[in-house]
C-alpha cells in the first residue's frame, strides 16, 4: 500500500520528544516529536538517505541501518518486523496474482477444534476471515448464521451496529483488530482483497480510518476480551493465538477461561444449551 512506509515513520517520530533521547528541545517545534534530521544523526545515516527512505526511495536500505532506525524510534519486535517489510516491498511481491485462491481447512483442523468441547476456538485466515469453529465458537459468536462475505472480524467490529453491545471494551477491540490488520498489511501489502477490505471499511467508518491512520502495528497473540452474550451474559474470555503448521496465513485463536471461574461455568451452559437449542447468538 502506497505511502505505508513514510506514514509509518512519522507516526513513530511523532510519539517520542527529544528529551527522551537526550537531545534539546529549542523553542516550539513545528511536527510533534523527532525531526528527520534527529532521527538520521541517532541512526548514523545522512539526512538525505533517511529522507528518501520515508519517501518511500530505499528499496535497497540495510537491515543494519533498519535496526539502527528502530532502535531509535523505539520500536518493538512486531513494529521492527513491520518496518522491514514495507520498507522493501518488493521482496514480496514476486509470483503474486490477482486473485488470492480460497482459504482451505484440513480436516485434521476441524478435527482439532471439535476436541476443544469446553473452550471457544476458530480460525482466522489472511484479512481476519473466519474460516472454521468449534461448536462452542459458534454459540458464542454466531458464525454459522453470518453470510461468508461478511464472517470477517473487522467488518464485524466497525460496520455492525451490534458489535458496540457485545463488546464493552469496543473502543480497545477495535483497536485492536486494525492495529493486527496492519501487521497483515506489512506482510502482503500488494493482496488486492486486503486493499478492498481497507477501503471498504475506511469509506463506511470514522472509527476505522482514524485508527488506521494511527499505524499502529501489534499482533493479536494473546490478551483477555470481555464478551457480553445475550443467553450467557457478560463473558471474560482469556485468548491464544495459535500458527496452524504449514499455513502461514492461517491462526487458531482458542479462549482460555479458567476451570471453575464464573466465565467456565457459563460456557458450559452455553455449550449445553447450543447443543439441545437453537445455534448462535
Amino acid at each position: 500500500m502506497d505511502g505505508d512506509i513514510g506514514d509509518f515513520l512519522r507516526s513513530r517520530r511523532a510519539r517520542i520528544q527529544p528529551e527522551e533521547v537526550g537531545l534539546a528541545s529549542h523553542g516550539r517545534r513545528r511536527v510533534p516529536g523527532l525531526r528527520r534530521e534527529e532521527v538520521a544523526q541517532l541512526a548514523g545515516v545522512s539526512v538525505d538517505y533517511y529522507i528518501r527512505l520515508e519517501q518511500g526511495r530505499g528499496p535497497s536500505v540495510s537491515d543494519a541501518v533498519l535496526d539502527a532506525i528502530a532502535r531509535v524510534l523505539r520500536m518493538d519486535d512486531t513494529e521492527h518486523a513491520y518496518l522491514r517489510t514495507v520498507a522493501r516491498p518488493q521482496r514480496g511481491k514476486k509470483g503474486r496474482t490477482d486473485r488470492t485462491p480460497a482459504p482451505r481447512i484440513r480436516p485434521g483442523v476441524q478435527v482439532l477444534l471439535d476436541g476443544m468441547d469446553r473452550m471457544p476456538a476458530f480460525v482466522l485466515g489472511p484479512r481476519m476471515d473466519v474460516l472454521a469453529w468449534n461448536t462452542l465458537a459458534d454459540a458464542l459468536s454466531g458464525f454459522s448464521r453470518m453470510p461468508p462475505a461478511v464472517r470477517n472480524i473487522p467488518r464485524h467490529v466497525f460496520l455492525d451496529p451490534a458489535s458496540r453491545e457485545l463488546y464493552p471494551d469496543w473502543t480497545a477491540v477495535a483497536a485492536q483488530a486494525v492495529a493486527n490488520l496492519r501487521v497483515t498489511s506489512g506482510r502482503d501489502g500488494d493482496d488486492p482483497e486486503l486493499s478492498a477490505l481497507v477501503g471498504e471499511l475506511s469509506l463506511q467508518s470514522e472509527d476505522f480510518r482514524r485508527l488506521w491512520a494511527d499505524h499502529e502495528v501489534k499482533e493479536c497473540a494473546y490478551g483477555v476480551k470481555r464478551v457480553r452474550h445475550p443467553v450467557a451474559g457478560l463473558l471474560t474470555l482469556p485468548y491464544e493465538t495459535l500458527a496452524v503448521p504449514g499455513e502461514l496465513a492461517q491462526t487458531i485463536v482458542v479462549y482460555t477461561p479458567e476451570p471453575g471461574s464464573e466465565t467456565a461455568e457459563r460456557l458450559a451452559l452455553l455449550g449445553s444449551w447450543a447443543t439441545t437449542g437453537p445455534t448462535g447468538s
